[in-house]
């Protein structure tokens, strides 16, 4: 048997003990290391899960008898705006903080709470016809000699003045016609005491709530839409309610045909001699041809290819963060690629007949003669409007705060086009 000398027995267990102390202290000083590392792989990895997007969204438009915006809060149901805003700028809105990821949109988890309602409202109910039965069932029991829609995605009480003096012009020139006011607001009882003046004098008017599913179905924007009500596509910085009402009006004509108007036009004559139309809102001097379309008012016949084209883009290029790029932006941008093309039947029409002041200028329209000079001007702009335009946007978002002078053109188009003109509503 092998024997082991005690020196060097005891080098040995010194040497041992020596390794033993340094892997402790090692390991000692490895765990503050390795937390850190943990800490830091957290920070750089952590993933938050995507919630369901809903949105809490912007009253845009109010009652006042200047036509301004309202003070008033909005209410707990959803609310979007039907108007298109035209400046150049970006409007912001009270939506939830969107971040992007590379997977998913991420929605700041705080505001959660304030995205039920706008989910409720997207939600259609499985299976449900109601609305293609309400509007059938409207246009069929009346002796419609003219379609139109208008849509009112905002809270009742932002449906004001202005948005009434619309609908004065509309059966002014129109009083055979039929309108249905999309919305959701505006289907309930207070909205038929709104409305209760015009049905009172005989004028077919209705306000049904949206059924996206139905009006969406078989296009390309029903996935998109059901991607949306998912909280996969991100609504961006622009007001969600501008743009789900620039497609919505594309899907009423589309299913239906007739005639759109926003709710800030005042209609001086009669529609009904057009077909398939589309105005243009600016001109390139230089060559004459149109440079920039609006969607403000349209007319077009049940399944035009071209809406189905718009719809199409709306789909396929949707930005919520572009300003007008879902809306004007968006029926140039099919207009110019399908111009000329076979089975595209549709016409421009000039400037002057829905947009004969841009928004940059339509305070000018608001004012009452100055001098001599500038009353020959207004009564010539007058007269030129008279003879020469069907509509006039008013281009809210520029004009919805100011007043209308005494011998200001506004004032007297409104005196052209109203049915209730003992009303308080000319003295605004």
């Amino acid at each position: 048997m092998a024997t082991t000398n005690p020196p060097q027995l005891h080098h040995f267990l010194s040497l041992h003990c020596l390794h033993k102390r340094k892997r402790s202290l090692l390991a000692l000083l490895s765990l503050p290391l390795l937390l850190l590392l943990a800490y830091n792989g957290a920070s750089v990895f952590y993933l938050q899960a995507p919630f369901p997007a809903s949105f809490s969204l912007e009253n845009c438009a109010g009652k006042s008898r200047k036509w301004a915006s309202s003070s008033t809060k909005l209410s707990s149901t959803v609310m979007l705006s039907l108007k298109e805003e035209n400046p150049p700028s970006i409007r912001k809105t009270h939506f939830p903080i969107l971040q992007k990821s590379k997977n998913s949109v991420i929605f700041e988890a705080k505001r959660m709470g304030k995205q039920k309602p706008m989910f409720k409202f997207l939600r259609s109910e499985a299976g449900s016809d109601r609305f293609s039965a309400r509007v059938k069932e409207f246009f069929g029991s009346n002796s419609c000699q003219s379609r139109f829609f208008m849509t009112w995605i905002s809270s009742i009480d932002s449906f004001g003045d202005r948005e009434l003096f619309t609908v004065e012009s509309l059966f002014r020139s129109h009083p055979h016609g039929c309108l249905i006011i999309v919305s959701n607001s505006m289907d309930s009882t207070r909205g038929i005491e709104i409305l209760r003046p015009f049905l009172g004098k005989g004028f077919h008017v209705n306000s049904i709530s949206p059924d996206f599913d139905y009006l969406l179905k078989h296009t390309v924007a029903e996935s998109w839409f059901n991607r949306l009500r998912n909280g996969d596509v991100d609504p961006g910085e622009v007001s969600l309610g501008q743009n789900l009402s620039n497609l919505l009006r594309l899907a009423l004509l589309y299913k239906f045909g007739g005639v759109y108007i926003d709710t800030d036009v005042i209609i001086l004559k009669s529609l009904s001699k057009l077909r398939n139309v589309i105005g243009a809102q600016t001109i390139d001097l230089e060559t004459g041809n149109w440079s920039r379309l609006n969607n403000a008012v349209m007319v077009f016949d049940k399944g035009h290819p071209l809406l189905y084209k718009f719809i199409e883009e709306f789909a396929l290029t949707f930005d919520g963060n572009k300003w007008g790029h879902n809306g004007p932006y968006l029926v140039s941008r099919v207009v110019s690629r399908v111009k000329g093309r076979l089975g595209f039947d549709f016409g421009v029409l000039s400037p002057m007949a829905f947009y004969p002041v841009d928004w940059s200028r339509i305070g000018g329209l608001f004012l009452g003669p100055r001098n001599e000079t500038h009353s020959k001007w207004l009564s010539g702009k007058l007269n030129h409007i008279r003879s020469q335009s069907y509509a006039v946007h008013l281009w809210n978002r520029q004009s919805r705060k100011i007043d209308i002078e005494e011998g200001s053109i506004i004032g007297q188009l409104m005196s052209d086009s109203c049915v209730f003109c003992n009303s308080s509503a000319l003295n605004l």
